[in-house]
Formats: C-alpha cells, structure tokens, sequence
C-alpha cells in the first residue's frame, strides 16, 4: 500500500552551511565541504535556514527531505538519505575516526605508508606485498603510544569506514582453519 506523504528532518548547527541542488547535497563546516548526489532517490529536499522565534532564541535550521505516494522500499530510502545528511554534518564538524590493530601469533605484521599506498608485509610469514590504495580525504596514522595500531581519519565516513574495511580484507586467512589462524589487522575502535 502506498503511503501518501512521509517526511523526515536533519537539523544542523550553527557553524555548518548546507546546500541543495537538484538533489546534490553539499555540506561546509569547520573541517572542510562534502558534496554527495542522492538523483537516483526520487524525493524532495530543501532546506530551512536558522530563524529567531518570538523569544529570541535561535532555532536551529534543518533539511526537510518529502516522499510522495511511497513503497516500503522507497520509505526506506527516506530514513537512509537523511541518515546520510546526518554523517555528512558530523563528518564536517568534528570528523571520523576508526582504529586498527594488528593481529598475530608469530610473524609480526609490518604495515607502511608509502605515498599514497598502504603496503602490508610479512603478512604470516609470505613474501607477497599486499597493497591498498588510500581513499580521498582519508589521513594515515601510525599510532605511537599503541604498539601494532594505525589509525585513519577523514571527513567522510564512507570513505574512512571503506578504506578500514580494504585494509581488514587484504588480510583474510584462505585455504587454513580460520578458527587457528587468527592473524590480521582488525578493527578496534569507531568513534
């Protein structure tokens, strides 16, 4: 059954300036600007800018996204736009972080930065190099108070949560008892 009318709204803080056109969302805050494209969701956004009310408090202003005569499916896609939106200004306003460590029994694990290209050694003991290319916006870290932790930060969280799942992946165990060999670098910490 079709839903006539849904409606959702994304709040912003003072600091941060959002932007729609046709459906491209463009957020600015303190740390920098995120653009995303949401044209393949057929919905409505706008947005309302920060007013004063009659006791001169301000209230702070939103994205209003409307969906209009909606499936299920399409109801779905409301709540995962805005929750998007909601990445997008936490993303501006105070960043992402996700932390990794290293994992292993015997041969320790030797991760560098090499340009733009993290590059896993020793890896059980191979030989192979095992490389990741990092995203964009996304800084590299090697923690220096945790021995065997890296650390990636960046603005936009699918491209730090992306880039921590593509390290996490070029480590996975195959052809051996994965309840055995439990080596890999994992992440630890999300904040």
């Amino acid at each position: 059954m079709k839903t006539v009318t849904a409606s959702q709204e994304v709040p912003f803080p003072s600091g941060v300036t959002v932007s729609v056109a046709s459906r491209i969302v463009t957020v600015t805050g303190p740390r920098g600007s995120i653009t995303k494209d949401f044209k393949h969701i057929q919905m409505e956004m706008s947005v309302v800018e920060a007013t004063t009310d009659e006791e001169g408090n301000t209230v702070d202003g939103y994205v209003k996204v409307d969906l209009w005569f909606a499936l299920r499916k399409q109801l779905a896609c409301l709540r995962t736009t805005c929750s998007h939106i909601a990445n997008m200004i936490t993303g501006v306003t105070c960043g992402f972080l996700y932390k990794m460590r290293f994992v292993y029994s015997h041969f320790p694990i030797n991760v560098t930065l090499n340009g733009k290209t993290v590059e896993i050694r020793n890896f059980l003991g191979e030989k192979r190099v095992r490389k990741v290319e990092l995203l964009d916006g996304v800084d590299y870290e090697r923690s220096s108070d945790v021995k065997d932790q890296i650390e990636l930060r960046g603005n936009d969280l699918t491209n730090v949560s992306l880039m921590a799942a593509k390290i996490q992946q070029m480590t996975n165990i195959r052809h051996k008892d994965l309840r055995k060999f439990l080596d890999g670098i994992y992440v630890s910490e999300k904040g």
